[in-house]
């Protein structure tokens, strides 16, 4: 599609959907959202992109194929899982408090690592089906 104002507003879009889905993915252990919703909003950004403008210009963006998203995500959930054997069973959920400046302490565990894990692998799957079905 040749449109001016779609690919004006693709772009100015892109970065506040990515960071949309970055608070989804953070917000998502305890409220709804989580890596499946941040990964949709964030392939959805890249859908846009490529719907104003080509799939050449959506790649050059992403830098690099969306194949290895797919192989980092399952790298990252398959560690979160065998994280989890030092405490027990797979998928065992641990945390850990890392000290922040004035006596505060941030709590992260697995749970999120394994959110990180889908969020990859859910914006690999559907940038390859959208990019492959644009290219035919």
């Amino acid at each position: 599609m040749d449109s001016l104002i779609l690919r004006s507003a693709a772009r100015l879009l892109l970065p506040l959907l990515l960071l949309f889905s970055i608070f989804l993915l953070l917000r998502g252990h305890n409220e709804p959202g989580g890596g499946f919703s941040g990964g949709l909003v964030a392939a959805a950004a890249f859908a846009l992109l490529t719907i104003a403008t080509d799939v050449p210009t959506t790649r050059r963006t992403l830098r690099m194929s969306p194949r290895i998203f797919i192989g980092a995500g399952l790298l990252v959930a398959v560690a979160s899982g065998a994280i989890g054997l030092i405490g027990g069973a797979f998928l065992t959920g641990l945390w850990a408090e890392l000290p922040l400046p004035g006596d505060a302490k941030l709590a992260v565990g697995t749970p999120l690592l394994f959110d990180v894990g889908v969020y990859l692998v859910v914006i690999g799957v559907v940038l390859t089906i959208v990019l492959s079905l644009m290219e035919a």
